[in-house]
């Protein structure tokens, strides 16, 4: 298994949106869905990185850095993939680039099922509350 860690490419919309499915990540279609993700790489204050595997997507991270936060959106690695550090170079790689940009954090939004993960990565739990308008 050779992954690289790479920018998003439109070709890789139709595995992630299979991943993100399958992860149970695509509960907004408009937010995460193909078109989306175009919109999203094209974003000058986005991160939208994808883990392939001879070219295949197998993982995705989005993230966004407005000049004072930087938030990780989405981070999705396909089943077969998991637990073989991927996540976790997306994670780096993710930061990496947010750091160059000049993010004095990193924010995540997390699970109750995640949340061990990011803590694993050395993210901390802080008081906050993620609230949704989903028609605007």
């Amino acid at each position: 298994m050779t992954v690289k860690i790479r920018p998003f490419e439109p070709k890789d919309s139709d595995y992630l949106v299979e991943i993100l499915k399958t992860n149970k990540q695509y509960s907004y279609p408009n937010v995460d869905g193909p078109k989306a993700m175009l919109r999203v790489a094209k974003c000058d204050a986005a991160i939208f990185l994808t883990a392939a595997d001879n070219e295949r997507a197998v993982g995705c991270i989005r993230s966004t850095y407005d000049g004072a936060r930087a938030m990780i959106h989405l981070l999705s690695v396909h089943p077969e993939y998991q637990n073989h550090g991927i996540g976790s170079k997306l994670v780096k790689a993710a930061i990496t680039e947010l750091k160059a940009r000049g993010a004095p954090t990193v924010s995540v939004t997390v699970t109750d099922a995640s949340k061990g993960y990011w803590d694993k990565l050395g993210f901390e739990q802080v008081p906050a509350f993620l609230m949704l308008k989903t028609k605007i």
